[in-house]
């Protein structure tokens, strides 16, 4: 029997097939007529953890959740060895031709070197690589000097309730030594990247009304103040001319950005300039001027207005002057930032600044999630580093991505140390049409994870 890394490579076709399979099921969890298909993943999946060895494997539902968890142990380490849980989801988003594929989103194709299908980034490749890493250890003569466990969600795309139900009733049940986020994507398929923050957020709708319903504009116009006018002139001053917020208090909590932070990701800033240029393609960047853009995108917190709507829209004109408008804010936030605090100031502010003539009310969605700062020295980082630069061949650079992920933040209640791994690419078009891999980062994946956990085996052996 072979050492993990000469079996993962004497296996590397079957890996890829069981990928494809896995790809193929419609786990999309935002939509209820797929429960089914995910329900369906969910128990092939439980099945594939028996198979490849692990002790235990069951599916989850909490009376909480929609769709279930999958959770598999394996505690052959032995009771004093340390454990390492490993989270990714298996859920997807929407996917139709309609949207602008260029083959079936569900059915896997590739063409040169590059896998498409919907779920190939986001998360599906996550789930395989590392279930395949952990099949590779389990099936090799030497048996990994870690404890096991791996959970896969499958609501992360439509609000994670089962699983933040399963962790606030069962914490106990993923207590682990580190845990590992697989999500995301590294830089460029030749250079690993590893993010060491993670910004929180917080969501509200800010509704504006004046007239109790809509009115003839030209009967009425010149007397009531225009709840889409009085919102705009809302919005415009929650900015200054440096693009800095404009709410008072919002910066309060702020860690600032650190010679260190900066040193790290000033080796990042190539990289998300090109994709900046590439993908973005605005006139010009934005925003506080004094900060670099790995910072802008990754360090600092934002409010960004994500949508209005008031009055007619339909085709041709209809001369009404609305009785209401509204918006919808989301706010990026940095470590420290309190969202329910956030909210707050957010909320005061813009009652105060508007005017007699409307009525506002601001409502909060959703609790939010706090930002995520790593320690880019502990063991955790340490060896996905060494694990990355083993798989790639390179030495990863380090990052603070502009994304929430909520589940990061409840992981660290039950690991001593958190570190996230990602194999996909930012140009792999997640959650888009078209949606791709390269199938070596895919292999590259499996080979960091089989590293990963000899790494910390041995650290802690």
């Amino acid at each position: 029997m072979a050492n993990p890394y000469q079996y993962a490579e004497t296996n590397q076709e079957r890996f890829l097939d069981e990928y494809q399979h896995l790809l193929k099921i419609r786990t999309i969890s935002t939509q209820p007529q797929h429960a089914g298909d995910v329900a369906r993943a969910a128990d092939w999946l439980k099945d594939m953890m028996l198979e490849i060895g692990m002790e235990r494997a069951e599916v989850i539902l909490m009376p909480a959740g929609r769709c279930p968890l999958v959770l598999g142990e394996w505690s052959g380490a032995g009771p004093d060895a340390p454990t390492v849980l490993i989270y990714c989801h298996y859920d997807v988003q929407p996917a139709a031709v309609a949207d602008g594929w260029v083959t079936e989103p569900f059915e896997p194709t590739i063409v040169d070197g590059r896998l498409f299908c919907r779920g190939a980034v986001d998360s599906k490749l996550h789930v395989m690589a590392n279930l395949k890493a952990v099949e590779s250890w389990l099936a090799a003569d030497a048996k990994p000097k870690v404890n096991i466990k791996i959970v896969l969600e499958g609501e992360e795309e439509s609000g994670s309730e089962n699983i933040n139900a399963f962790i606030a009733a069962h914490p106990e049940r993923l207590a682990a030594d580190i845990a590992v986020i697989s999500d995301g994507a590294i830089l460029a398929p030749d250079q690993p990247s590893l993010t060491y923050g993670l910004r929180g957020i917080c969501a509200l709708e800010l509704h504006v009304q004046s007239p109790v319903n809509d009115l003839h504009s030209g009967h009425w116009g010149g007397s009531v103040h225009n709840p889409i006018q009085a919102l705009c002139e809302i919005l415009a001053q929650l900015h200054d001319d440096n693009g800095t917020v404009a709410v008072p208090g919002f910066y309060d909590d702020v860690a600032a950005v650190t010679a260190k932070d900066r040193a790290l990701l000033e080796q990042v800033e190539p990289f998300l300039q090109a994709e900046w240029d590439d993908v973005v393609s605005a006139p010009a960047v934005w925003g506080e001027s004094e900060y670099i853009l790995p910072e802008r995108l990754g360090a600092r917190p934002t409010l960004e207005i994500n949508g209005i709507h008031g009055g007619y829209t339909g085709d041709g004109m209809k001369t009404v002057l609305p009785a209401r408008a509204f918006a919808k804010i989301t706010c990026r936030l940095a470590p420290r930032q309190d969202p329910e605090r956030v909210v707050r100031c957010v909320a005061e502010h813009i009652k105060n600044i508007a005017p007699a003539t409307v009525s506002v009310d601001v409502q909060t969605r959703g609790p939010g999630a706090e930002a995520v700062l790593l320690d880019v020295d502990s063991l955790a980082m340490r060896s996905a580093a060494a694990a990355y630069a083993h798989a790639w061949g390179v030495e990863p650079v380090f990052e603070r991505t502009g994304g929430s992920v909520p589940i990061a933040f409840e992981c660290m209640k039950v690991a001593k140390e958190l570190v996230t791994m990602s194999y996909g690419l930012k140009s792999g078009r997640a959650h888009g049409p078209n949606e791709n891999i390269y199938l070596q980062n895919f292999y590259n994946g499996v080979r960091a994870m089989i590293k990963f956990i000899e790494i910390v085996g041995e650290s802690r052996g």
